[in-house]
């Protein structure tokens, strides 16, 4: 069991929440009916699972936030990041919005019959060994037993990123946009320089569990940097999608969901990285034949200059720079990523 340990007890402030980001939130206009994805261009999908982990991505994608595009209840955001056309968007919490998420966007972004998406790449935050760090495992597990293997090729490119260091991290923190306001800067606050100075490394398995028993975790409409459903400068809150919320949380809010959450037990054996989606993205790639790679970087760990009584207190102080660190690393090796097709067919 990994992220959003907190996650239920938080959830009773959610109106709370809301209500605030309807006060404090400048809303952008979301996206148009007419929109649509730009024809036959193959594209890389690259996804993360909240606003926080999107956004030092979405930053970078030209121009700024691309094309945004409505499929179903996401926005997938069109672009040019790092020299390659993208799709981005949020898979939200959790295995089941990851999974689902992933077979969403396989599905739509399709021409003539066959897939347009060249290669999936997750970049999110994890726990993990030393808080700044950046982690590309080369296989992920949910039970400690069965395997999902990475894509030998984007190793092999992620490899030449890491010998190369062809990406800054940084060591000093600045507390995050936990309200989603955009107008708050990004250096808020002083700067907290951590114990460790953060690295990436490529290797080890990663862990994906699901904490939430087999049911979608709902996002949150409106300003929440971690429970929002869509990016900070796009969040939104209308009277429809409050009353669409509150039906997600009767559908959790039973005593077995509550009881499973706490009782779920952790699996043995060291994990560089421990999450709630990135198995389950890398299944529906490898089932969809398509190269994939995951990117976590370490908000909860060692190197805590605060010493934070641990998860969930060091996660929402270093959820940022945490974000940060692995878009630096994700965006390094997009740049790198040449031809997914033609190395991949060299496994």
């Amino acid at each position: 069991m990994r992220f959003l340990r907190t996650a239920l007890a938080m959830l009773v402030a959610v109106t709370g929440v809301v209500c605030c980001g309807v006060a404090g939130a400048a809303a952008v206009p979301g996206p148009t009916a007419h929109d649509a994805p730009a024809g036959c261009l193959p594209r890389l999908l690259v996804l993360s699972a909240f606003p926080t982990e999107l956004g030092p991505l979405l930053g970078r994608t030209d121009p700024v936030g691309g094309s945004a595009v409505p499929v179903g209840d996401h926005t997938f955001y069109l672009g040019n990041l790092e020299g390659h056309r993208v799709a981005l968007t949020l898979t939200g919490i959790g295995p089941v919005n990851a999974r689902n998420t992933t077979r969403l966007a396989l599905s739509h972004f399709r021409c003539d019959g066959r897939s347009v998406i060249t290669g999936v790449v997750f970049a999110g935050v994890a726990g993990g060994d030393y808080i700044g760090d950046v982690n590309a495992a080369t296989r992920w597990t949910e039970d400690g037993k069965h395997y999902i293997p990475v894509s030998r090729a984007m190793i092999r490119v992620a490899r030449d990123v890491e010998r190369d260091h062809r990406y800054r991290l940084a060591r000093n923190a600045h507390l995050p946009n936990l309200p989603c306001v955009p107008m708050l800067p990004a250096d808020l606050g002083p700067a907290i320089t951590l114990t460790h100075a953060p690295t990436f490394k490529v290797g080890g398995t990663g862990l994906t569990t699901d904490p939430f028993g087999g049911k979608a975790f709902p996002c949150v409409p409106g300003a929440t940097d971690v429970f929002g459903c869509r990016p900070c400068d796009s969040a939104d809150v209308t009277p429809n999608n409050v009353v669409t919320l509150l039906d997600q949380l009767l559908a959790i809010a039973s005593p077995s969901f509550i009881t499973g959450y706490f009782s779920s037990a952790s699996v043995a054996g060291h994990y560089v990285s421990s999450d709630n989606e990135t198995a389950e993205v890398a299944k529906a790639a490898h089932a969809a034949h398509l190269p994939f790679i995951g990117f976590r970087g370490v908000s909860d760990g060692g190197g805590d200059p605060l010493h934070l009584p641990g998860y969930p207190f060091s996660f929402f102080v270093y959820q940022q720079i945490s974000a940060d660190n692995v878009g630096a690393v994700a965006a390094a090796f997009i740049r790198a990523w040449h031809d997914a097709s033609s190395l991949e067919s060299q496994d």
